[in-house]
């Protein structure tokens, strides 16, 4: 038998590696923020670096605007600072090293800042308050409406217990979804008597307050108009059926005409299944758009970014210089270097963020330009690699810039995401169609249909197929559902309800 022979030796290899370092991946986290949450981030790096500072209007007049202009039929047009638009181990090198520099102490970024300064048009009295005529009153809320009724009617200090504890189980809607069981076990009570204090506060105002279910909120406001009849009883037992538009169940199932049921429903639209809105309505959070797009006077467009919702950023080199002669120790001269890296690394950042992003939304709107020009109709297929390699990035880097960032334009206020449709091919050879153009085709016909007929899937497809959309029928349906739009079936039974 032989015996194999083991030997140790000492190789040298050189490869190349991406080294994800907290810096880079700043960067990336910073490229898909909208510029909202940019603000946030920037703020919170401003609490914790003493080299960096917010920048105050009117420091530099005539600095470039953070936008790129598309002609109307060029090759695309350079931005005015080229920048690498990816973050490659390259580039990664080339920041870090530029980190280092401490710069001229005014280095910026970012959309300028409305300071207003004078006086306000409401008058103030000595103490510098609003006077009570410019005092704007705060609407009542939910909580507060009940409370008084709650004093009003109820004398008894144990039923005001138990009334305040179910109303601190209410929701924003109004609803009261857990059970009494748990209440009277909470409370060391009799179940009948959280369940008549229940009763009564079922009573209060809104009608429908303190409902445990939507069938329960119809009929507390039912009974409050002396509509709730025992036909609408059974129609209300039956929602499901109401739900599907099934009128001839219906009016099997409540022993009344077709014509009645079709008061009965009425009734039931008018109502309000969440009572509770309309004291505490839902915040609406308004889109802030961060691109900002206007058409050119020789019919070109202009991308810029909405400086409005940028922030700026200073590098404070002279505070740097004058902090770092009076350093004494190396951890204290360390903790300086390190955060005028970290500086430089935000403000560089910060600049390649906008540059990629305007990179990529004038991309966009060159290849949807006939979406601009003529609607929805024209918008073409677009897929993230369609971009990526127009401008030489890489997919991964364009859909972190396509993320929660809004482009307002001519048409509308839209999410970059939006101008990306898959394709469905075109019947004739012709080249394909976008998914939301074929969308927007279905829509139309459904609402063109006459008021004697609907138009069925089937149907929609031979229509689409005779101006060259090569579709099918599981299609048509999965865009109408989409779409929240009902089927035939359920179209024909809601205008015979209508008539």
């Amino acid at each position: 038998m032989s015996r194999t022979g083991y030997s140790q030796r000492l190789e040298l290899r050189q490869a190349q590696t991406l080294v994800m370092t907290p810096q880079l991946q700043q960067a990336i986290k910073m490229l898909q923020l909208s510029n909202l949450e940019l603000t946030q981030f920037v703020d919170a790096e401003i609490q914790q670096n003493p080299l960096l500072e917010r920048r105050e209007a009117g420091l530099e007049e005539n600095e470039p605007a953070n936008g790129v202009g598309i002609a109307e039929r060029p090759s695309p047009a350079p931005l005015e600072e080229t920048v690498a638009g990816e973050f490659s181990p390259e580039a990664a090198e080339q920041w870090h090293a530029a980190s280092g520099a401490e710069g001229d102490g005014s280095v910026d970024f970012g959309g300028e800042s409305h300071l207003w300064h004078g006086r306000s048009n409401g008058a103030l009295d000595g103490s510098g308050r609003p006077e009570i005529e410019q005092t704007a009153t705060r609407p009542r809320t939910l909580r507060e409406h009940l409370l008084e009724q709650i004093g009003t009617d109820l004398s008894d200090p144990g039923d005001c217990v138990v009334a305040l504890h179910l109303l601190d189980l209410l929701d924003e809607s109004g609803y009261l979804r857990s059970g009494l069981d748990g209440v009277a076990q909470l409370l060391g009570c009799e179940i009948g008597r959280v369940e008549a204090v229940f009763s009564r506060l079922q009573q209060f105002d809104p009608a429908g307050v303190f409902a445990r279910d939507l069938r329960e909120c119809l009929a507390l406001q039912l009974r409050d108009r002396n509509r709730f009849d025992p036909a609408m009883q059974v129609l209300l037992d039956n929602l499901p059926l109401l739900a599907t538009r099934n009128i001839a169940a219906l009016v099997r199932v409540c022993g009344v005409d077709a014509a009645d049921v079709a008061d009965m429903i009425a009734e039931i639209k008018s109502l309000d299944p969440r009572p509770g809105l309309a004291f505490d309505p839902p915040l609406a959070q308004p889109v802030v758009p961060d691109i900002l797009m206007r058409a050119q006077p020789d019919g070109g467009w202009i991308i810029e970014l909405n400086a409005d919702t940028l922030p700026r950023v200073l590098v404070n080199s002279r505070y740097c210089a004058r902090i770092r002669q009076a350093t004494r120790s190396k951890a204290e001269k360390d903790y300086l270097t390190e955060r005028l890296h970290a500086a430089n690394w935000l403000v560089k950042s910060l600049h390649q963020r906008a540059t990629t992003i305007l990179k990529v939304a004038a991309e966009i709107v060159r290849q949807q330009d006939a979406f601009f020009r003529h609607g929805v109709q024209s918008l073409r297929p677009l897929i993230l690699r369609d971009i990526a390699d127009a401008i030489g990035m890489h997919e991964s880097t364009v859909s972190r810039v396509t993320s929660n960032k809004y482009m307002a334009t001519p048409r509308g206020l839209y999410e970059l995401k939006y101008f990306f449709t898959s394709s469905i091919p075109a019947s004739r050879g012709d080249g394909a169609h976008s998914a939301e153009a074929v969308r927007h085709r279905i829509r139309g016909l459904i609402d063109g249909e006459l008021a004697g007929s609907t138009l069925s899937d089937e149907r929609i497809v031979e229509l689409l197929q005779r101006d060259g959309v090569d579709i099918a029928r599981r299609t048509v349906a999965k865009y109408r559902d989409a779409m929240r739009i009902p089927s035939s079936v359920q179209r024909r039974r809601d205008k015979l309800l209508a008539l």
